[in-house]
């Protein structure tokens, strides 16, 4: 994919190997971006969870996509089932590097996960949003779980899109 700026982004699989610069990037986004809407506090509470032993468990059950621009890890998106359910699926973690934030990357993010088998299978979508990225994922579609416009217990918002199966 070409941004608008007409720099190349390429999606590839996960490799376990570049799983440090994968949880280095989270980290940077939730200490730069998400800071804002979460405060220093909550933030710090948050980064010790994301290391590259929960990102390779999480990668052991779920389809995780890495995006490139060059020789340098740009977004990171993830679908998996829901609980096990072969009709329902998640969407998890979504981050993009800060500074290429607003240049499409996370649509195309969106755009690939909706391309998974895990994603086209499903009649449910759900996606646990941050308060930073809840009106970009309703812009993809994506609206409050049964109407329902409240944080969850971990500070999320409980976000869903229904498909009609052919």
């Amino acid at each position: 994919m070409k941004l608008a700026n007409g720099t190349e982004i390429i999606v590839k699989p996960y490799q376990e190997e570049n799983a440090e610069e994968i949880v280095n990037l989270i980290i940077r986004n939730l200490k730069e971006v998400n800071v804002k809407d979460y405060g220093e506090k909550a933030i710090a509470e948050q980064v010790p969870i994301y290391d590259v032993n929960w990102l390779k468990s999480r990668a052991g059950y779920a389809h995780e996509y890495v995006f490139w621009n060059e020789n340098k890890i740009v977004g990171i998106g993830g679908i998996t089932s829901f609980w096990g359910c072969p009709t329902e699926s998640i969407l998890l973690n979504i981050f993009v590097l800060s500074e290429f934030h607003g240049q499409g990357i996370g649509s195309y993010i969106i755009d690939t996960l909706e391309s998974d088998e895990l994603f086209l299978r499903a009649e449910r979508i759900e996606i646990p949003s941050s308060i930073t990225a809840v009106e970009f994922y309703r812009k993809k579609g994506y609206d409050y779980k049964n109407g329902i416009k409240e944080l969850d217990d971990e500070q999320h918002y409980r976000l869903e899109k229904f498909r009609e199966l052919n």
